[in-house]
């Protein structure tokens, strides 16, 4: 049994089904598999989704998939209704609006809230000391790092200034993810733990296809 993963960057592709699966198989009676689907940029997720997970839940693996989780952050999208400026509001309504783009009862999509490196945020002592002791106190939540300095801006700006090198986001990515102790992302990130915990029911819930 697996997912299909669809994600928006390398970083996503090569770092996130390793620490999905870290949380979720201890919790199954088997492990589970997750394949990634890596597209150019949300603009070509929200795009192509409804056609590549067709293809996929109605392909000749369609009896393996548990389901289609699609994962963006929040911060980058440009297609929110002006008046949606709060990070609640663009989430409810993207996940609805691409939800019923695809129209498929398997396929579920869910935002990194504000980004994927909020997870990362979390365990603060992952990091270098340098960078580590000069978070702002507002990471102990690490989703409400908002829109004016998501995550991947903040590491931009605190890596050169304290490290004397660049954040970058592939390399330090993986192996920060590598580091993470998804049970501490868990408990400090609301929206990953409704990613976590539906990826749980539904694998709980899977039932194979009679041979």
């Amino acid at each position: 049994m697996k997912f299909i993963l669809f994600v928006e960057g390398y970083t996503e592709h090569k770092a996130l089904p390793q620490f999905l699966k870290k949380w979720l198989d201890p919790k199954l009676s088997s492990p589970v598999g997750i394949k990634t689907v890596r597209f150019e940029g949300w603009q070509e997720l929200v795009k192509d989704a409804p056609r590549k997970a067709r293809m996929h839940l109605h392909g000749p693996d369609k009896d393996e998939i548990i389901a289609v989780i699609s994962l963006l952050d929040l911060y980058g999208p440009t297609f929110y209704p002006k008046h949606l400026t709060e990070s609640n509001d663009r989430y409810s309504w993207a996940k609805k609006e691409i939800e019923e783009r695809v129209s498929q009862p398997k396929f579920f999509q869910f935002f990194a809230v504000h980004e994927v490196e909020a997870w990362l945020l979390s365990e603060p002592d992952i990091f270098p000391t340098p960078v580590h002791k000069a978070f702002p106190g507002k990471i102990h939540n690490p989703e409400t790092v908002n829109f004016d300095e998501p995550p991947a801006k903040l590491l931009e700006r605190l890596y050169p200034a304290h490290m004397g090198r660049s954040y970058k986001k592939v390399v330090h990515g993986k192996e920060l993810f590598g580091k993470l102790n998804p049970d501490i992302a868990y408990q400090k990130c609301p929206k990953l733990k409704e990613l976590l915990d539906k990826m749980q029911e539904l694998a709980k819930g899977y039932v194979p296809a009679a041979q």
